[in-house]
Formats: structure tokens, C-alpha cells, sequence
């Protein structure tokens, strides 16, 4: 972090030890179910799970296209420009990708036009008035499933490196505020994984 001062650095390390709010997987389960029943509830579901499935911002989420979906070493990725303006690749499952194109083959979405035609304020509203009817207490909002997609990574990959690239973060210090929300057992699975030869 070159350029930065002491004091720059010691506030981000004080941000990046709060502990981060997020939903479980049952919770986004809820909440795409409860979206589904919505007049646009194909969309809104399908929102919900690009936010928790990618770890997109909502800003990027809005300007996807079905030009966006590539692929690396034979597997689905987004191909996006993020904050700042940096390039980048984000894992893109193979489900969901087979949602977003089955989805833009029923609506009739070309392959430069958006798949939520939608304002971030209306991304918003649509997570609030959803939360409430699937009755989660939390406050609900684009960035929470950001955070839940993250927190979901790093606890099956253990990987903070690959989950700093993964969310676009130019510093590992924003990817340590993940780090708290592991668990002993969570810590344990992940290295029950490794296996040694001999």
C-alpha cells in the first residue's frame, strides 16, 4: 500500500476487523423463493442469485449482458469491467449460467442488452420488500449478498488470495474482515482437505 499514511492504513485495518453481516445459503434460498412469486419474479430470483453466486457489486450485476458470459478452460466466467474501471473474471457457475442464458433465450435478450433493465434504487426495494415477505429480520441489501457470496467462498475454499481476485479488491486487507466469520469446525473442514503423499 504505497502512498497511503499511517493513518489511511491504520483506519482500512480497523474497518477490515469488523465483524461483516451476512445470509446463510437457506436464507438466499428464502429469498429467490419468495422473489420467484413476484410479477417479475424470474428476474428478481435470478438477481438475487447472480449477486450471491458471483460476489458482483450491484452496479456491475445492472450492466450485465449475455456478451459478458465467456469461458476459461471450459468452464463459465463473467468477463466484466469493475470498479475503477479494472478488467476482470469472476467464477460464474454452471447452473446459474445455464439460468442466465435459458433467461435471456425466453425474454428475448440480445447479446448486448442488459438482463436488469433496472436502477440500483430499485435493485434496493426489490431485496427490501422481498426480506420482509420471506420474514428475515436482517437488514437486506445488494452488498450483504456480496458479502454472503464471500464469506460462503472462503469457507469452502479457505483461499483469501483467490477470494481477494475474485471480489476485484486491490488490497488482502479488505478480504481479513471475512477471516472472523470462520469458524474452529469451518477451519477444520478446509484443512481436512489437504492430503499428503507417502
Amino acid at each position: 500500500m504505497p502512498g497511503r499514511s499511517i493513518v489511511e492504513r491504520k483506519a482500512q485495518l480497523a474497518q477490515a476487523l469488523r465483524i461483516v453481516p451476512y445470509l446463510t445459503c437457506d436464507e438466499v434460498r428464502a429469498l429467490a423463493q419468495e422473489a420467484k412469486k413476484r410479477r417479475k419474479g424470474e428476474r428478481d430470483s435470478l438477481l438475487i442469485l447472480v449477486l450471491f453466486q458471483t460476489g458482483l457489486r450491484i452496479s456491475e450485476a445492472l450492466s450485465l449482458t449475455p456478451s459478458h458470459i465467456e469461458s476459461f478452460e471450459g468452464r463459465p466466467v463473467l468477463r466484466i469491467v469493475g470498479k475503477g474501471g479494472k478488467p476482470r473474471v469472476v467464477a460464474l457457475p454452471e447452473n446459474l449460467a445455464d439460468k442466465m442464458r435459458a433467461y435471456a433465450y425466453e425474454k428475448g435478450i440480445k447479446i448486448n442488452e442488459r438482463f436488469f433493465p433496472i436502477n440500483r434504487q430499485r435493485a434496493w426495494q426489490i431485496l427490501k420488500e422481498v426480506s420482509y415477505k420471506a420474514g428475515i429480520t436482517k437488514r437486506v441489501y445488494p452488498h450483504l449478498l456480496r458479502h454472503s457470496d464471500a464469506i460462503e467462498r472462503l469457507r469452502q475454499t479457505g483461499n483469501p488470495k483467490a477470494l481477494q481476485h475474485h471480489l476485484g479488491h486491490s488490497s488482502p486487507i479488505m478480504v481479513m474482515r471475512y477471516l472472523s466469520t470462520l469458524t474452529q469446525e469451518d477451519s477444520l473442514r478446509i484443512q481436512q482437505q489437504v492430503e499428503f503423499e507417502g
